[in-house]
């Protein structure tokens, strides 16, 4: 095998725990088992990160950014609001419905933290970093074209993350495509009733 650096074989950890993760769930994803899956010792694990929470928390960024990567594209390289919010859900959506395994996965680990003693914290990083990154995307959609949005984007951010949780849940439960496009594009709609063009600056 290739010798691999510390980031490299960093990286393949944190694949191949949302590997095992995907396959058996996140309580079947121990050390030994994530280790194995990388074809590694426990000793590289331990070089690699200073412990299994730590791991736990880079699957839950890598989770999360892989979803809104796409809708990100949407929003930067689109000057017209309406064609970017339509846009940038529709690239949300078809990422959860090629990855349905990663989506559970994120509500699994979620869950599991909370009921784990000294692992709340994790599961509260998780969602904060869900707001981190909706507010960026609406604040990048609104610059890219030249809006405002009517309410403040962290309460904006909470809305549209707690649609967009909500209706994956859903969907992992009973795979309604069709009806969950639509509430997708009744979510655009309020969306675009939420903003107005941009007050020019008084500076």
């Amino acid at each position: 095998m290739p010798r691999m650096s510390a980031k490299e074989r960093r990286e393949e950890l944190i694949e191949a725990a949302i590997r095992v993760m995907v396959r058996e769930g996140v309580t079947k994803a121990t050390t030994r088992a994530i280790v194995a899956e990388a074809g590694m010792t426990l000793g590289v694990f331990h070089y690699c990160f200073t412990s299994r929470e730590e791991l736990l928390q880079e699957v839950t960024r890598r989770i999360t950014d892989r979803a809104v990567v796409a809708a990100r594209e949407a929003f930067a390289h689109e000057r017209d609001i309406s064609a970017s919010i339509t846009k940038s859900l529709r690239a949300f959506w078809e990422y959860v419905e090629r990855n349905p395994g990663e989506q559970l996965v994120g509500y699994e680990l979620a869950q599991y933290a909370l009921r784990q003693e000294g692992l709340q914290e994790l599961a509260r990083r998780q969602y904060a970093h869900y707001l981190e990154v909706h507010v960026e995307i609406l604040e990048e959609a609104a610059d890219a074209a030249d809006i405002e949005w009517t309410v403040p984007v962290p309460v904006l951010a909470r809305y549209l993350n707690s649609v967009l949780d909500g209706l994956t849940s859903c969907w992992l439960g009973d795979r309604d495509s069709a009806r969950s496009q639509e509430v997708l594009r009744l979510t655009g709609e309020h969306l675009l009733g939420l903003t107005r063009e941009r007050k020019p600056s008084t500076d």
